[in-house]
């Protein structure tokens, strides 16, 4: 459009007129202000953090991808109500967990909407989903709000990987806001850990995901516990698509799992468990029923959820499928594949210290040279001794065995096992070393 009919457009000679010298309030935005603005909306508690912050370092560049010119970041707290949270009922639980990230993200929400009407350019990513799937099985989230929070100073991470907020205790969602201001004050870490030790969540935990040494088995709480999202879903789909008939479908899945799911697809994905959550009783407004009868809260809170009957979802030969057969008699095992599936060599690497089964490699000592070809090209060394895994770039030390394949036919392999004896006659994939050695290396990795 020619500048002169720009200029005669009458949105354009209606803002001309305008007087937008004073839209933006001036920099930096006072803290209080932003503070009580937050609150209004509805949120719990609130705190800011500088996008230069060394907590959040990695997580710069996804966060200047969502908003260009991104200064800070608003941290908010929504509480929820315990006892929903506590009942074995998991109906209620899921309930309370939609409404009150349902909540969270109307906060964010407003706030936007009052920051953008100054003249603040501010989005608010989800407190939990929608995400950016196209991304998926790789980081899907826009911004990790955990980290944030901490840094932001509401909380601190605790041997369950929640975050435990110093007054509310775990019984918190959490939401960030993103805008392209500073702020007058940020806010810092808090000096304590609210987390107790009590080992609680180790004991309720139906996968045995979180170990008493701060061990967390990150595969294991995901099969279960997500079920009916994200890989579970695929997972379940593949189910329906491999069923020969009606017949078939039923003697692989359930009416209630059929239900389970139609319920997630409808109502919004459901969590098996969340139990760590459940029996947590840290935080101030939380602890004091706790400290005055311990046992009360173990019959009340933690036995029921341990003694619950249902099924609890592993990959065969997986760590949990064991410690569910060791610590749950009244808890069923039902097999169903490994659904964090790598995509690419780079999520490959991303994803073996996600899906490391560490009792699987109790006995082992091994070191294994990677190479890479084809589509990616990478080598990296991967080394599993007393039941501890690392994965290094390049080749380092003398392996035990040296595994060269193309990296489509590793991929495939990946997903079909079976596929490894026409690979090696093809030689997409090459082995120097005892064979014996890559199906331990498979033991450890259970698909």
């Amino acid at each position: 459009m020619a500048r002169n009919k720009l200029e005669d457009h009458p949105t354009v000679v209606q803002v001309r007129r305008r007087d937008r010298t004073a839209a933006r309030p001036a920099e930096p935005l006072d803290a209080s202000w932003l503070r009580q603005l937050c609150l209004d909306a509805g949120a719990d508690d609130v705190g800011f953090v500088e996008i230069d912050r060394p907590d959040i370092a990695d997580q710069r560049e996804d966060l200047d991808a969502a908003l260009p010119g991104v200064r800070t970041l608003i941290s908010v707290v929504s509480r929820m109500n315990r006892e929903n949270v506590r009942t074995p009922a998991r109906s209620v639980a899921n309930l309370e967990f939609h409404h009150t990230g349902d909540e969270s993200n109307e906060v964010g929400r407003h706030v936007v909407g009052e920051l953008e009407a100054v003249g603040v350019r501010a989005i608010n990513p989800a407190m939990g989903f929608p995400m950016e799937m196209d991304k998926f099985p790789r980081k899907a989230w826009v911004v990790s709000h955990k980290p944030v929070a901490v840094a932001a100073g509401l909380g601190k991470m605790g041997i369950h990987r929640n975050v435990i907020h110093p007054t509310f205790g775990n019984f918190i969602l959490l939401g960030t806001i993103l805008i392209d201001a500073e702020v007058s004050e940020y806010t810092r870490p808090i000096e304590y850990n609210p987390c107790l030790e009590c080992k609680l969540c180790v004991t309720a935990c139906p996968t045995g995901a979180i170990a008493s040494d701060g061990h967390f088995n990150f595969s294991a709480c995901y099969t279960h516990n997500y079920r009916e999202f994200m890989g579970g879903f695929g997972d379940w789909a593949e189910q329906v698509a491999e069923s020969r008939n009606a017949h078939d479908y039923r003697a692989r899945v359930s009416d209630s799992e059929s239900a389970s799911m139609w319920q997630s697809l409808s109502f919004g994905a459901n969590y098996k468990a969340a139990y760590c959550m459940s029996v947590c009783p840290a935080g101030e407004d939380v602890i004091g029923p706790w400290l005055d009868d311990r046992k009360a809260h173990l019959t009340q809170v933690v036995r029921p959820l341990m003694d619950k009957e249902e099924t609890v979802y592993v990959v065969p030969g997986s760590d949990a499928e064991q410690h569910v057969a060791d610590r749950f008699p009244n808890k069923r095992t039902k097999h169903v594949a490994m659904s964090l599936r790598a995509n690419s060599i780079d999520g490959l690497v991303e994803g073996l210290p996600l899906i490391f089964q560490r009792e699987q490699a109790k006995d082992m000592s091994a070191t294994y040279h990677f190479t890479f070809t084809g589509d990616e090209s990478r080598q990296i060394t991967v080394t599993i001794r007393d039941r501890e895994l690392e994965v290094a770039d390049g080749h380092h030390g003398e392996p035990d065995l040296r595994i060269t394949a193309d990296t489509r036919t590793w991929l495939r392999f990946l997903s079909k096992p079976s596929l490894l004896a026409w690979a090696l006659v093809r030689r997409q994939i090459k082995l120097q070393g005892s064979p014996r050695l890559l199906r331990d290396f498979g033991r450890c990795f259970p698909s």
